[in-house]
């Protein structure tokens, strides 16, 4: 399978019982699992929380609850997991990570 390149940037819906929102993500390689914005995941009323996670960030270390939602990431259909975190002071609302990355996406910084 050909992977697909994309930036550091890019445009993303999430999706959650019909209802998508289109939303500008940060493509991180260095983050081993992907967030949402709890802001985010309750307009779109994503759940059930399927368990916990213990992430370890710049901020300390937290257990945050993980959830499903569909992503849609350059023409791309995923089904994938989010830990859900308070990003509300941030300027992404979605933090792609590695577990989504891995398998189908190749990162030019420059795009």
């Amino acid at each position: 399978m050909e992977k697909i390149i994309i930036g550091l940037k890019e445009k993303v819906k999430i999706c959650n019982a019909g209802k998508c929102i289109k939303v500008s993500a940060r493509i991180d390689t260095g983050a081993t699992k992907s967030s949402i914005d709890a802001d985010l995941a309750e307009r779109l009323k994503l759940g059930p929380v399927i368990k916990t996670a213990l992430v370890k960030s710049a901020h300390g270390i937290k257990h945050r609850p993980v959830v499903k939602a569909k992503l849609k990431l350059n023409d791309k259909v995923l089904i994938s997991e989010f830990n859900i975190a308070d990003r509300k002071h941030m300027r992404y609302k979605v933090l792609i990570g590695q577990n989504i990355l891995k398998d189908d996406f190749i990162i030019d910084p420059s795009k």
